[in-house]
């Protein structure tokens, strides 16, 4: 069968009351089935568990400022950035990119003023694996189906314009599909093909989901899998292995 990706449509925005579980699966037109995939997308995460911050009640601090002045930005956006933030990557051309403290590398610590009330802004999630973990926990609960969750968020690429959604957030499958020891269709013995289908599931959703249609969720089914505990940090490149820090 051939691979079916269903938008899920929530009518109004989000709240941290909601049962987000309960919107979810009342929302959709297609039943859960054992096997598939829901990609649920950052946003309504952290909305949904408070990740929402006042830019206008955050006080900058002098190296927030300092940094501001540079690159033109609003101090107490800046200062948001860096209380998410490890380390600072890289800053130019107007962009400061960082490590989260999750340890992902991206643009602004994953804060985004997009979809979200004006002056506002919302946070990454705390810890996006145990997010999924509690829907997909839930959802086996309510309806008794085996499935996986995922986390999305919409990240830049370094040597590639435009932006792609990638995983924060895993429950029930291996983020990376390995096939090392496998033969390709010449008998050539594969020695570091890995295939991260987290974040390929995750840009397959967006092409339905987008960022206007008030669709923050998808479910794909006939996705192979195989029911494990994989988690997010199994994407994070190690520092022995990172090749540009």
């Amino acid at each position: 069968m051939s691979l079916q990706i269903v938008p899920i449509h929530l009518k109004n925005d989000i709240q941290p009351t909601d049962d987000l579980v309960d919107l979810i699966l009342s929302s959709s037109k297609t039943k859960l089935e054992n096997g598939d995939v829901l990609v649920i997308s950052q946003k309504i995460i952290s909305k949904h568990e408070g990740r929402v911050v006042n830019i206008e009640s955050i006080i900058p601090s002098e190296l927030s400022i300092g940094i501001a002045s540079a690159y033109n930005k609003d101090p107490k956006l800046v200062q948001a950035i860096l209380s998410e933030s490890e380390r600072i990557v890289r800053m130019d051309h107007g962009v400061i990119i960082v490590q989260t403290k999750h340890g992902f590398v991206c643009a602004n610590a994953g804060i985004d003023e997009s979809n979200v009330e004006n002056g506002y802004a919302t946070l990454l999630p705390k810890n996006s694996d145990k997010s999924a973990q509690e829907i997909r926990l839930k959802i086996l609960q309510q309806t008794g189906k085996k499935i996986a969750v995922i986390i999305s968020d919409t990240f830049g690429r370094p040597f590639r314009m435009g932006q792609t959604d990638q995983a924060i957030g895993i429950s029930g499958m291996d983020a990376i599909l390995h096939y090392e020891g496998t033969s390709d269709t010449f008998g050539k013995l594969l020695r570091v093909t890995a295939t991260a289908v987290v974040d390929e599931l995750c840009s397959a959703a967006e092409l339905v989901m987008g960022k206007t249609k008030k669709i923050p969720a998808a479910i794909i089914q006939n996705f192979e899998f195989k029911e494990n505990t994989g988690n997010i940090q199994s994407l994070i490149r190690s520092d022995e292995e990172d090749l540009f820090k």
